[in-house]
């Protein structure tokens, strides 16, 4: 089985072949661009063929017309297990940094929190089974290529996942817009997931009890919510924004 990614950057983090094997790579044959040549030239350093097709032929294979003429045949795509994923961040050290997902359907907004993630520093993803977007295509162009580079770990009950985060000394923190307490009067420097609810619902009851802490980011304007993915954005790099402040301080010291 293979998959297929499309775009200029996810096919040029395909081409790495960090996370899959790239198998096959195909181009418009009406849209060679100065960065068209720069993923045939990278095909070809690393050993992928390359095919030129028709545009229609692309839009079939990446389902939608905006591969900007560039599409990769790809390995599937490998989720990690839990037990892995907490057995690598033990191993790096660093203070745990995860970040849950609860109820993500839109690929757009799946693949701008994976890209999120990946440039915060974040040792992984969880997702559930059920309630949630697979990988496709449109998340890993979302992504702008960090999903080639992001852990992403899918669990059949979130509710024991973070129990048994609790049990590995992760403190859990929930975005909840109703929380009195906001993002900003938190201290996010220690180990840490961050639980961030679906598009409308917000977290499932179920799943919000099993927060340590809820938080809200406050809003002083006539919208009263943030897009999914926007608000995970602010609080993983209020986290980012925190850990470097303790760092910078035991420097100084």
């Amino acid at each position: 089985m293979s998959e297929f990614v499309y775009g200029i950057n996810p096919v040029r983090e395909g081409l790495q072949g960090v996370r899959r094997r790239p198998l096959e790579m195909f181009v418009a044959r009406d849209q060679r661009s100065a960065r068209i040549e720069e993923l045939i030239a990278e095909a070809q350093t690393a050993g992928v063929p390359m095919r030129m097709r028709d545009k229609g032929d692309l839009d079939r294979l990446a389902g939608n017309p905006h591969h900007q003429g560039a599409v990769l045949r790809i390995e599937p795509f490998a989720y990690v297990a839990f037990e892995d994923l907490v057995a690598l961040w033990r191993n790096s050290g660093e203070k745990a940094f995860f970040v849950v997902l609860d109820g993500i359907t839109d690929p757009h907004n799946l693949g701008a929190i994976l890209r999120s993630a990946e440039a915060g520093g974040c040792h992984g993803v969880i997702v559930p089974k059920d309630r949630a977007c697979p990988v496709t295509g449109v998340v890993d162009k979302a992504s702008a290529g960090a999903l080639e580079h992001i852990l992403l770990c899918q669990v059949t009950n979130l509710s024991r996942t973070l129990e048994a985060l609790k049990g590995e000394g992760v403190w859990i923190y929930g975005l909840a817009g109703e929380s009195a307490t906001t993002l900003y009067q938190a201290e996010l420097s220690g180990d840490l997931a961050l639980v961030v609810g679906s598009e409308g619902a917000g977290m499932r009851p179920n799943v919000s009890r099993h927060c340590d802490h809820l938080l809200s980011i406050p809003m002083h304007g006539s919208v009263s919510s943030l897009n999914a993915s926007v608000a995970a954005g602010v609080a993983l790099f209020e986290v980012v924004r925190q850990r470097l402040g303790k760092e910078k301080g035991v420097q100084e010291g």
